[in-house]
């Protein structure tokens, strides 16, 4: 897009998506409605996530009629992290915000985080979650096991029940572009920043149709994930667990020498199970997390992008133009 394009676009709105056919109508009529209503020009980049329904064809109907729906198309499904650095990284509004297209975060509230942003000059504004009663018990409880986790890890800046639903200035997207992250976890990595923020609350709605993209697997590869990308925790865990098991053994071997001077040994296989099974669990579990590091310092020496652009509607739009600007005029003829 042009430099004369992103002056001109006061806010992007970015809405990565797999599989969403379901809920797609509904939830353009519903934002199109708050986008419309804020006297702003603004965008819309709907992030197809190498969806495998009828999600593309879905979005190319609704852009006949709403020009300000911007379709991104992904060569593959990449995961919804991957999906939402592709949009931001190619949104050209001043402010750009993010929400998922399940409708469980309400649009309405961009306004609000909006008028935030601008009347406080904030480069980050939350969407905090104040009551989850629409989620199951085990939601509910995995959640707050990851948010007091992350805090613990990345200190009191992670804001409370605060997911992908933010709104961020065009500082504060360049600022993430600039980070050599191959695997980025937002809601980590935004609080990280420490620029100026802000948050608004709102209750948690249901998915207005359609069924969860982000099953229990999912759950725990973004919990190891925000852990081994923000902390070496694990790997002091790792050393921790090391030094216990040395001292288990050394007060194993004092016991073992005491107990042969006073002539009370009685070979046993009980005993010796019992420490080449805690020896072994220790020395697995700590090699597991030196290959979670490991493994990520693999990736980021390959350099392998997260995302494969397949297709970028306003990249065609513009194209379209050019080639309509320089098309040679006939001799004789006039346009």
């Amino acid at each position: 897009m042009s430099t004369t394009a992103e002056q001109a676009t006061t806010l992007s709105v970015v809405v990565p998506m797999y599989n969403e056919e379901a809920v797609l109508p509904i939830m353009a009529e519903r934002l199109r409605k708050v986008l419309d209503g804020l006297d702003v020009s603004y965008e819309v980049v709907a992030v197809d996530d190498g969806s495998t329904d009828a999600t593309a064809a879905v979005l190319i109907g609704l852009r006949r009629y709403w020009p300000q729906l911007r379709i991104i198309r992904l060569r593959r499904n990449g995961g919804h992290q991957a999906a939402l650095t592709a949009g931001m990284h190619r949104a050209v509004g001043q402010y750009v915000a993010s929400i998922d297209a399940d409708l469980q975060d309400p649009p309405e509230l961009i306004k609000d985080m909006l008028d935030l942003a601008r009347s406080q000059n904030l480069d980050i504004v939350y969407g905090v979650r104040n009551d989850r009663s629409t989620d199951t018990v085990f939601k509910r409880w995995t959640a707050v096991g990851y948010y007091r986790m992350m805090r613990g890890f990345a200190g009191n800046r992670v804001p409370h029940n605060a997911g992908d639903f933010r709104l961020l200035s065009r500082v504060t997207v360049d600022a993430l572009r600039a980070l050599p992250e191959q695997q980025p976890v937002y809601r980590l990595l935004v609080p990280w920043l420490g620029f100026p923020s802000g948050t608004v609350e709102y209750s948690r709605e249901r998915r207005a149709a359609g069924v969860t993209k982000y099953p229990l697997t999912k759950m725990v590869r973004l919990a190891a994930d925000s852990v081994t990308s923000f902390s070496a925790a694990p790997l002091r865990l790792a050393t921790w667990l090391g030094l216990a098991g040395f001292g288990v053994c050394i007060a194993l071997v004092v016991w073992v020498l005491v107990a042969y001077f006073i002539g009370v040994t009685v070979p046993g296989w009980a005993s010796l199970s019992v420490v080449l099974l805690f020896l072994g669990a220790v020395q697995l579990l700590c090699l597991g997390l030196l290959g979670e590091y490991v493994g990520r310092i693999f990736a980021a020496m390959q350099g392998r992008p997260a995302f494969f652009i397949a297709y970028d509607s306003a990249e065609d739009a513009a194209t379209a133009v050019a080639d309509a600007v320089e098309e040679p005029v006939p001799a004789g003829r006039t346009r």
